[in-house]
């Protein structure tokens, strides 16, 4: 099994739609084998799930995503652990002790919401656009 986590500086990126990069496990026996980081070359939102099929993960663990990419890897069969937070390694240690803390209704939709929350989903700045996986 392939595990994926959106990643930056050893934490859970809080933004799928704006990750550069993965941070990719190799898991065999309810173990971690290897991992790599791997650049998503600039993909963004529904992109972002056809790198992970290239990838073969079949999980991913991230902070905020939205609906159009929720979608994309349902359609691509690959679990979502949503609204993740802290070191990658540990999430990926706490999903395979089966104790990850995630949150199976994360949405990262505030278009429009920018001036209420200084442009915020999760820890960092998305800028002027939807975060709804478009």
């Amino acid at each position: 099994m392939k595990i994926a986590v959106t990643h930056e500086n050893g934490q859970v990126f809080q933004h799928f739609g704006h990750t550069r990069e993965f941070k990719v496990y190799d898991v065999e026996d309810g173990k971690v084998r290897s991992a790599r980081v791997v650049d998503t070359n600039g993909s963004g939102h529904g992109a972002l799930a056809g790198v992970l099929n290239e990838l073969n993960a079949g999980v991913l663990i991230c902070g905020g995503i939205g609906g159009g990419a929720r979608s994309a890897l349902a359609e691509a069969g690959i679990r979502l652990y949503g609204g993740v937070s802290g070191s990658a390694d540990e999430a990926v240690a706490s999903f395979l002790a089966g104790k990850l803390a995630y949150d199976p209704d994360v949405q990262c939709s505030h278009h429009g919401e920018h001036q209420h929350h200084g442009g915020q989903c999760g820890s960092h700045g998305c800028g002027e656009h939807s975060c709804g996986g478009q």
